[in-house]
């Protein structure tokens, strides 16, 4: 991805781990969990984005992250600068942002309303490299049948974010549903699934 040349970081923690963000003149350009797959090297190293602790997106953004962390807000209000993506994935992206909080879709429903229904691996793919996480929330497309699959920021932490939402039950809940003597597997109801274990 290309980045404007004027980018500038900053870092916070969260109950989810460290959050590092980064923002262009024109908005906010990313947002990375620790740990991350498709990180941007920029983000470390001696050539790193310099830090800046008073850019107003950034201090916008690390603002709402842990209100809606909190459960205290269901949206953001923050420019973004998604325009170092192609521009496959920056419809990608945009589509994202048509989710809203405690909903979620599929990749094959992803691809069919951006008019591509073949183009599904391909969908999945521009989800991957989505920059900005949780602000644009990739985290909210599931496997066809429900299941939760690949997130570069790690199953668990999709896990967390949906139970947030409440678009997937917490343990407790899943342990109060679900009788002991059940043994016919259960049929997909629309909610997300938990993974069987979680992969970082």
């Amino acid at each position: 991805m290309q980045y404007h040349p004027s980018t500038v970081q900053t870092s916070t923690s969260t109950r989810l781990g460290t959050v590092r963000l980064a923002a262009s003149p024109q908005g906010l350009v990313g947002l990375w969990f620790d740990g991350q797959r498709h990180q941007p090297a920029q983000l470390y190293g001696p050539h790193a984005w310099p830090q800046d602790l008073h850019h107003p997106v950034l201090v916008a953004a690390i603002e709402q992250l842990h209100q809606y962390l909190r459960g205290e807000r269901t949206g953001f209000e923050l420019p973004l600068d998604l325009a170092g993506g192609t521009p496959f994935q920056q419809d990608v992206w945009r589509a994202l942002l048509s989710i809203g909080c405690g909903h979620t879709t599929s990749y094959g429903a992803l691809s069919q309303q951006l008019g591509r229904p073949a183009a599904v691996r391909a969908v999945g793919a521009a989800v991957g490299r989505n920059p900005v996480s949780v602000v644009v929330p990739c985290h909210r497309v599931l496997g066809r049948d429900g299941s939760l699959t690949g997130y570069a920021g790690g199953l668990e932490r999709k896990a967390a974010l949906l139970q947030l939402e409440g678009a997937l039950p917490s343990e407790p809940e899943k342990r109060a549903t679900q009788p002991e003597h059940a043994h016919a597997k259960a049929q997909p109801t629309g909610r997300a699934k938990a993974p069987a274990k979680a992969a970082a």
